[in-house]
């Protein structure tokens, strides 16, 4: 569990490195686009991938599985075929899952 947590964390600093190399564009359009619409989504995906077995419900890991492929693959698909706007989608429902399976405290 601690491994997976490390791990998670290395790869949302860089997924977050990549999107600010977009951002501020620091290299060369093609690069800085290269980093924030693929990298960035390759490396989400991964993360909710890794997420995916720690999950309090079972049709959470389902769910979160399925917005890690849509991750993955949106950013894979070439940009002219006008399906690569789908990783948007897995990334707002990974996101979305990770906040409704949070455990709750209670003082």
């Amino acid at each position: 569990m601690r491994n997976q947590q490390s791990i998670q964390g290395i790869l949302s600093i860089a997924a977050l490195l990549c999107l600010l190399v977009g951002w501020f564009n620091l290299f060369s359009p093609e690069v800085n686009h290269l980093l924030s619409a693929k990298v960035f989504y390759i490396l989400i995906g991964i993360s909710f991938f890794l997420q995916a077995p720690f999950m309090k419900n079972k049709n959470f890991t389902y769910g979160m599985y399925a917005a890690a492929a849509v991750c993955i693959a949106g950013a894979l698909i070439p940009e002219e075929a006008g399906l690569s706007k789908i990783k948007t989608l897995g990334l707002l429902a990974g996101i979305i899952l990770s906040f409704a399976s949070r455990p709750t405290y209670r003082q």
